[in-house]
């Protein structure tokens, strides 16, 4: 095929390597052998590159060249193929997005490669999101930690990214939902939050308010918070209260506050809603009712 390409095409180039400065003055395509093949744009018409992309895969250099497992799972979340999994191996998705026009998918594939001390495989969605395909043994010890990873990406690169970490599972059933839904989940789930790493156990609240119809939750948040629904200094407390296990001294030091003002602050709220934040099943409600006020 290549070489009948050569005889319509004279320009035509092929690359091994990938490389950051490829000629702007040809279009590139991706051949099934991880070449790279390139055109100059002068010999191409609209007709020769849709056809062109019919059987090669155009290329858009801003992203790192995809790697064999890459191109393996691919193939097992799109096309079904090659379901076969390691009887050894675990693995999960973690979805992430970064700042717009902050790095570009090339240099934080390679700052995530150092950080991982391997060849990390990522399927991109664009330029800036996608899913990080993480593969472990089984009862292996040590998780990566993504709150270490964000911390060296914001401090060095100065990069804003976030994370959404899916669970660890061992098979391939419904691997094409379970990315899908990881993708959707992660997009809506960020919008309830200032968080920069999520946990899949996390994102379930949000899930489930936003599936509730907008007047509704307007209803919940007016039932539970009554008059606090637009308090801003009060809501924050308790959810700050809330995020810390319903553990008042740690919100305390969170919030740069005596433990007895906090006290205050919790049996105001009481007094006036009839509910306790203290109390494990009021806090949930109460929980859901902030996530609705957003």
């Amino acid at each position: 095929m290549i070489t009948q390409l050569k005889k319509i095409f004279p320009s035509l180039i092929i690359l091994t390597d990938i490389d950051q400065n490829l000629d702007s003055n040809f279009e590139w395509y991706l051949h099934d052998t991880n070449e790279l093949i390139g055109i100059h744009k002068s010999e191409l018409t609209s007709k020769d590159k849709g056809l062109l992309a019919t059987f090669l895969e155009p290329y858009t250099h801003t992203f790192p060249l995809p790697t064999q497992k890459e191109k393996l799972w691919e193939n097992r979340i799109t096309n079904h193929s090659n379901m076969q999994l390691d009887a050894n191996i675990t693995y999960r998705f973690v979805y992430f997005s970064i700042s717009n026009n902050q790095i570009d998918p090339i240099s934080f594939k390679e700052a995530l490669n150092e950080l991982f001390a391997m060849d990390i495989t990522i399927l991109w969605e664009n330029q800036q999101e996608g899913i990080i395909i993480e593969e472990q043994k089984k009862h292996a010890e040590e998780d990566i930690s993504y709150e270490k990873i964000i911390d060296i990406l914001m401090s060095d690169l100065y990069v804003k990214i976030n994370f959404l970490v899916g669970p660890f599972r061992e098979d391939l059933h419904l691997v094409k939902e379970h990315y899908e839904n990881l993708l959707r989940s992660a997009k809506m789930s960020f919008s309830y939050t200032d968080k920069n790493v999520l946990s899949y156990v996390e994102v379930i609240p949000y899930i489930l308010i936003d599936q509730i119809e907008a007047s509704y939750k307007k209803e919940i948040s007016k039932t539970i918070l009554k008059d606090f629904a637009t308090d801003q200094e009060l809501l924050q407390t308790i959810e700050v209260f809330l995020e810390s296990n319903l553990n008042i001294s740690v919100a305390a030091k969170k919030l740069y506050m005596h433990r007895n003002s906090l006290q205050y602050r919790l049996d105001k709220f009481y007094e006036a809603t009839g509910i306790d934040v203290r109390d494990f099943h009021q806090a949930l409600t109460v929980y859901l009712a902030l996530l609705a006020n957003n």
